[in-house]
Parts: C-alpha cells; sequence; structure tokens
C-alpha cells in the first residue's frame, strides 16, 4: 500500500500562484506516473498533469504554459506550480500514482484549490 499526502491548496485570486505537493510514503521502485487531476462540482474527475518515474511530461490543453509539473524521486514527491490562475480552474485536486503495468491506482485526499475573481 501507498499512501499519498496533498498539501498547498488554498484561495487566490485570479491572475495569482500555487504550488501543491503529494508526497508518497515510500520510495516506488516500479515504473510509474503520477499526476494530479481535479474535480469541480458537478463535473467528471479530469487529468490536469502527469509526469512518468523518467521524467516526462503531459499536460491538459487548458493549462499548457501555465501549470508546470515536476518531481523528486529521492523525496517521493510531486508538484504542481500553478500561475495565472482563472476563475475557472477552481476544484478539488487530486494526486494520483499509476503503477505501470500492475493496473494499480493511488489517489490522495485530495487538496481544494479556489480562485477568486
Amino acid at each position: 500500500q501507498v499512501q499519498l499526502v496533498e498539501s498547498g491548496g488554498g484561495l487566490v485570486q485570479a491572475g495569482g500562484s500555487l504550488r501543491l505537493s503529494c508526497a508518497a510514503s515510500r520510495t516506488i521502485f516500479r515504473v510509474n506516473v503520477m499526476g494530479w487531476y481535479r474535480q469541480a462540482p458537478g463535473k467528471q474527475r479530469d487529468l490536469v498533469a502527469s509526469i512518468t518515474s523518467g521524467g516526462s511530461t503531459n499536460y491538459a490543453d487548458s493549462v499548457k504554459g501555465r501549470f508546470t509539473i515536476s518531481r523528486d524521486n529521492d523525496k517521493n514527491t510531486v508538484y504542481l506550480q500553478m500561475n495565472s490562475l482563472k476563475p475557472e480552474d477552481t476544484a478539488v485536486y487530486y494526486c494520483n500514482l499509476n503503477l505501470v503495468g500492475a493496473d494499480v491506482n493511488y489517489w490522495g485526499q485530495g487538496t481544494q484549490v479556489t480562485v477568486s475573481s
């Protein structure tokens, strides 16, 4: 089992920045993908950004150029730097760990991001 603990959410004005962190409870030796998803009220949970254990990244079109995902494998932590935030970025953000080839997913508890206009 792996626990994912998120931090860094909060309330920010439009145009502001936030940095989310997600720490895994232990080192993951298997090839994996860590990502951030978000879910707004009444909507489905969508991928925001992901990064493989090798460092390849993928972003939703709506956040390209504004958000940056990174990871520190020594600290078992993934980050999401969010700049130029918009009210439509308001959602609960969830950290995800996918173990490639094992069909195993772990989720964090979620952290609220609210962007006011």
